[in-house]
């Protein structure tokens, strides 16, 4: 956020579902789609699968600011991932993780 050039790309990425590195700063990531759940699951569905089931992989987890702390402390990791278990197919909080698996059959 505090680089200028860099806010200004994640406003488009915001507006468009995409990111784009037009520079040539690899700390800039590199292309990616991103997707609402139910855009996801639309898609599936029209490719003409069943109905699928969406997978938060990370879950609210990525937000945490002592992440690596949390990680590291094995009561902390159960406690983390019992909770990531529990709400990792909840419909209100799948757009939170920054990445989501589709599970579907033909």
């Amino acid at each position: 956020m505090r680089d200028p050039e860099f806010f200004r790309i994640l406003r488009r990425d915001l507006k468009l579902g995409q990111h784009r590195n037009p520079t040539d700063r690899p700390e800039y990531f590199t292309t990616a789609f991103f997707h609402h759940p139910n855009v996801l699951e639309n898609e599936i569905l029209e490719a003409g699968f069943k109905p699928p089931r969406l997978f938060a992989i990370e879950g609210p987890a990525w937000l945490l600011p002592n992440f690596q702390r949390v990680w590291h402390d094995p009561v902390l990791r159960v406690r983390l991932l019992t909770i990531l278990r529990e709400t990792e197919t909840e419909p209100a909080l799948l757009g939170q993780s920054a990445h989501i698996l589709a599970v579907a059959r033909k």
